[in-house]
């Protein structure tokens, strides 16, 4: 691992939207070194159990790669819990790629992302994004949930709770917070159901969220762990594969969504607080979906290290790997994920 700091995912979303069918593919599939903080309260152990079966590392690891917090709301618990976990988790950090935290449908993520930046674990990692998932099926039907009672029944179980937060404020709340929405159940909907409900959660969310549909939890894992390696050649990848056929005669256009890569380049003088305006800026326009990389500052010692997922902008000061390309004097080399294509051209004319 070339990084210095570990990448942390939040996965939220109600109870039902997918969490953990997503969890099983990126550990199945991820090929990274991935630990897990998993947050789950009613049937204790389920979620857990589920995601041993991955057969994703040595059977002898998965205890050390799976902490289970049932103590309740993880929002409400991060004194007792959260830190502690993290604090462990980041004791084998050049064990790890990269941790991935999945909430119960209550927590509300403002908190976790506060707690992230706390002294004793902000150097150590970096927040790779917030993802939520939402039961498309669910919310075409005219509710942000497909099993209102079992949520009502976490609530009344869960006794640390101290936000008497109403459903639709919950929903709200994993929306604003989201740097990328997933929309679950996709193959259920039609084309036009699909539109209404990602016009429904751009009314509750943000409106320059980036919105994926996904089916059966399959999606690219770049796209949510991120960009693991740099890569010298543009590529398309799909996200979505289906393993199952279609009976019927529904218009699933929109389940299939085209990842664009590109690798910008350049060796131009650069000052930090220009990059990060022009990247965010073409976040918006290209529809960008991350970005890593690093540039080379006049009068800077170590290039700074990028990492993007939507606007979200982290940098840090850190040694480029070994044969890592190099500027003769200042410079930018980054690689983005898109869902639109001509970042390369509207980045060089940036500069």
């Amino acid at each position: 691992m070339t990084d210095s700091r570990l990448p942390v995912t939040l996965i939220t979303g109600f109870l039902g939207s997918g969490k953990t069918t997503l969890l099983r593919h990126l550990l199945s599939e991820g090929h990274q070194r991935l630990a897990v903080v998993v947050n789950e309260f009613g049937t204790v152990g389920l979620d857990g159990d589920l995601l041993k079966n991955c057969v994703f590392c040595a059977e002898d690891k998965v205890d050390e790669r799976i902490i289970e917090l049932n103590n309740g709301c993880l929002c409400c618990t991060v004194q007792e819990d959260f830190l502690p976990a993290m604090e462990a988790l980041l004791l084998r950090s050049n064990q790890l790629d990269g941790i991935i935290i999945e909430t119960s449908g209550l927590a509300l993520p403002k908190p976790l992302l506060q707690a992230l930046n706390w002294p004793a674990i902000r150097s150590k990692v970096f927040i790779n994004g917030v993802v939520t998932l939402v039961d498309g099926y669910a919310l075409s039907n005219g509710s942000p949930v497909g099993d209102l009672k079992s949520i009502n029944e976490q609530i009344t179980n869960d006794n640390s709770i101290d936000h008497l937060t109403p459903i639709n404020e919950l929903f709200r709340d994993q929306l604003i917070s989201a740097d990328l929405v997933l929309i679950s159940r996709s193959d259920l909907l039609s084309a036009r159901d699909f539109s209404l409900v990602s016009d429904e959660v751009k009314k509750q969310g943000n409106s320059i969220t980036n919105i994926l549909p996904i089916s059966n939890g399959k999606i690219e894992p770049s796209v949510i762990l991120g960009i693991c390696n740099e890569k010298n050649n543009i590529s398309r990848l799909d996200p979505k594969d289906h393993d199952h056929d279609h009976d019927h005669d529904h218009d699933h256009d929109h389940d299939h969504v085209d990842i664009i890569s590109e690798h910008l380049r350049l060796e131009t003088t650069v000052d930090k607080d220009d990059l990060k305006e022009v990247l965010v800026k073409l976040v918006s326009d290209y529809q960008i979906l991350r970005i890593k990389g690093r540039c080379w500052i006049e009068g800077k010692t170590l290039p700074l290290q990028i990492q993007m997922v939507g606007p979200r902008f982290n940098s840090w000061f850190e040694i480029a790997p070994v044969g890592a390309w190099k500027p003769s004097k200042c410079g930018i080399d980054l690689v983005s994920l898109s869902l639109k294509g001509g970042v390369k051209e509207a980045f060089e004319c940036s500069f």
